[in-house]
C-alpha cells in the first residue's frame, strides 16, 4: 500500500519544468552585428562543463570553454571575453533565484 501524499518526481517533467521556468535549456548571446551565439544554462551544464570553467583561472578561458568551438567567430563578431563572462554570471545568479521560488511539476 502507498504513503498518502507520498512525492515523487518524474525527472523529465522536472528537468522540462525548470527549463521552461529559466527559458530553455541554452543561453543566447546576441552581439552588436546581430550574431547569435549560445552556451548551455547553468542548471542544465554536464558536471564536466562545469569543472572546465571552474578551472578556467580568467575570464578569458571561462568565456572559451563556455562557447567552445564558437569562440573565434563571437570575438569577430566584436565579442569579448569579460562581458560573456558577465552574461554568465547574471544568469547564474537568475537561476538561484528562479530554483528558490520555482515549484517543479510532479509527472
Amino acid at each position: 500500500m502507498s504513503k498518502p501524499n507520498r512525492a515523487r518526481f518524474k525527472l523529465s517533467a522536472v528537468k522540462a519544468s525548470y527549463a521552461e521556468a529559466v527559458g530553455g535549456e541554452l543561453v543566447e548571446v546576441e552581439t552588436d552585428d546581430g550574431k547569435i551565439y549560445t552556451f548551455p544554462h547553468p542548471l542544465f551544464m554536464d558536471d564536466d562543463l562545469t569543472k572546465e570553467i571552474d578551472a578556467a583561472e580568467t575570464d578569458g578561458g571561462k568565456a572559451r570553454v563556455l562557447l567552445g568551438e564558437q569562440w573565434d567567430a563571437y570575438v569577430k563578431s566584436g565579442g569579448d571575453a569579460n562581458s560573456l563572462v558577465l552574461v554568465y554570471v547574471a544568469v547564474r545568479a537568475e537561476a538561484q533565484e528562479t530554483v528558490q521560488k520555482h515549484r517543479p511539476t510532479k509527472r
